[in-house]
């Protein structure tokens, strides 16, 4: 049985999905919301309401079910950032963490798969960014601060433990349940505005999207599939994994297939965007697992049309 961590969450969930059409059992781990919603799943699934800060509620689990591999998507992060007792919040952000590892210690688990993101590499190059691309010490934000963090304890642990301790850089997730609309990219925003018929607020973007603005998006299902690949190999030659398209989408190619699916959008960008174009090279993890990605750009917004005017939340 998988224990996932964030098994509700938007990428935790499409991995549980992916699971379960391998054919594994899974238990999921959620800090408030005891049960899925109804159909989410097609097939059951064990929820565990805990706080994996908490250890021996964490602990308790592998009392009532046998965990033979773990899938941390939790954030161990202080996220939502705060000013009040940051030492506190970093203490428990990495606590949760620790508390993942020592539980698969303690069951003897064989793999434990973590989350970390694009945002250790430079942004600002040009190119494939592979695994082995040199990472800076310096950050300049909370959460890939704290992914450099645990992919250093990450490595002295599973050389301490003898635990498959793998890491996820995961780059720009889009599609169904997605709870970030435009906080990192523009995408998401874009087909949402085309579903409800209205010009797209990309107010919460860190700064103007440009029609040329590129970025390695990866489709939430693909995601969730290749996460699970990770899992379930029998035998991985490297520590860490881009989990990505391999490929730089950029907002024209987006508005472009939302526009063969939505005819009448009103989603037009500027030109002149000088962003960066880069990708996270996928040679590793297809390699070791056999991972391609099996939504292209038409096929992943024509699936996300489809979902959100199904009735899902717009």
């Amino acid at each position: 049985m998988i224990l996932v961590t964030g098994g509700l969450g938007f990428i935790g969930s499409h991995t549980v999905q992916a699971l379960l059409d391998a054919g594994e059992e899974c238990v999921l781990v959620q800090r408030r919301t005891p049960e899925p919603p109804a159909g989410l799943f097609n097939a059951p699934v064990a929820v565990e309401q805990a706080d994996i800060t908490d250890l021996r509620a964490l602990l308790d689990i592998g009392t009532r079910h046998k965990i033979t591999g773990m899938v941390h998507l939790a954030g161990s992060m202080p996220w939502p950032p705060s000013p009040d007792q940051p030492v506190e919040a970093t203490r428990k952000a990495i606590g949760g963490l620790l508390n993942v590892l020592q539980a698969a210690q303690d069951w003897g688990v064989r793999r434990v798969g973590v989350a970390s993101t694009i945002g250790v590499y430079d942004l600002g190059t040009e190119g494939p960014l592979t695994e082995d691309t040199p990472l800076a010490m310096s950050s300049g934000h909370l959460i890939p601060t704290f992914k450099k963090i645990g992919e250093l304890l990450n490595g002295h642990l599973a050389d301490a433990t003898g635990i498959d301790v793998i890491n996820y850089r995961i780059s720009g997730i889009w599609g169904p349940r997605d709870p970030h609309g435009p906080l990192f990219f523009a995408a998401p925003e874009l087909v949402h505005a085309a579903v409800r018929g209205t010009e797209p607020d990309l107010s919460p973007l860190p700064g103007p999207a440009y029609a040329e603005d590129a970025l390695d998006l990866c489709y939430v299902k693909d995601a969730g599939r290749a996460i699970a690949l990770l899992q379930l190999a029998d035998r991985l030659h490297h520590r860490t994994y881009n989990v990505a398209s391999g490929r730089a989408t950029a907002n024209a190619e987006i508005i472009a297939a939302i526009k063969k699916v939505v005819p009448d959008a009103r989603i037009e960008l500027p030109t002149g965007g000088t962003a960066a174009r880069n990708h996270l090279d996928i040679t590793r993890i297809q390699q070791d697992t056999g991972y391609r990605p099996a939504y292209d750009t038409e096929r992943a917004t024509a699936d996300y049309v489809s979902w959100l005017r199904a009735g899902n939340a717009l």
